[in-house]
């Protein structure tokens, strides 16, 4: 698996280029991708955009190597792949993947892992694993059952049915459908704009976020922690930026800076 990281103008785009696997990640593809948001973060990047060449995004883990009778999945799984999942979920900028094909698996995880998803009407989201004798994993449990509810998440399992990408955005497991030929460019064009935002105010939203699915905590809990990543911000350059601007009737230029 070859991982391509390219950085310019605060934006981090990430590549998984191996389309004879369909960007299917083995050991080595997984500790490549760690590297590049690693290298990213570094950068002070202030956004990300994971996408995957060809005909699918990520198939999930290669298997073509690996034998059933020595193979460690729970070691596989909780050492390799999931604090690659956990490092996407903790990266410090705005997170887009782009939706292709078969998202399957790991390629599933990764998926759930970043900010903001956007699926082509050609992608196919779902549980191939009734047909190895193995079960949905890297997060697709949590997903499936939060947005589908049991019976739904069951029957995909079961069935092995895969959904497709304009199925999947109706039925809210991620941002909106896109045209397989516009996604692209649709989703640079976004990213872009993210970049050039209010980066400390997205970083709060995206703590927020996280804090209600992660503690499940009530309205009143949210509210405040709200007020308190509000107060935070005032001090900012960019809280300060931003009032400028609206009072002076132009456009906001931001640092995204702490």
């Amino acid at each position: 698996m070859t991982v391509e990281l390219t950085i310019a103008e605060g934006v981090a785009e990430i590549l998984l280029n191996e389309p004879g696997k369909l960007n299917a990640l083995d050991e080595q593809a997984i500790a490549d991708l760690s590297d590049a948001y690693t290298q990213a973060a570094e950068a002070g990047v202030r956004a990300v955009l994971l996408h995957g060449e060809g005909r699918a995004f990520c198939a999930g883990r290669d298997i073509s190597n690996v034998d059933p009778a020595t193979d460690d999945a729970e070691g596989y799984l909780s050492r390799v792949v999931t604090p690659l999942l956990t490092q996407i979920d903790a990266f410090p900028a705005p997170t887009f993947a782009i939706a292709t094909g078969a998202c399957l698996g790991i390629g599933l995880g990764l998926l759930i892992a970043s900010d903001v998803v956007y699926v082509a009407d050609t992608a196919k989201i779902g549980s191939p694993f009734a047909n190895l004798g193995a079960t949905l994993d890297s997060g697709g449990h949590a997903l499936f059952f939060e947005r589908l509810g049991a019976h739904r998440t069951l029957d995909l399992i079961y069935t092995a049915e895969l959904i497709s990408g304009t199925e999947a955005v109706q039925l809210g497991l991620f941002s909106r459908v896109v045209p397989q030929a516009e996604i692209l460019a649709f989703t640079r064009a976004r990213v872009s704009r993210v970049a050039a935002g209010a980066t400390q105010a997205f970083l709060a939203s995206k703590r927020l976020v996280h804090q209600l699915r992660d503690e499940r905590v009530g309205l009143w809990p949210s509210l405040a922690a709200e007020n308190a990543a509000q107060g935070a911000l005032g001090g900012s350059a960019d809280y300060a930026e931003g009032f400028a601007a609206f009072q002076e009737k132009r456009k906001p230029v931001f640092t995204g800076l702490a």
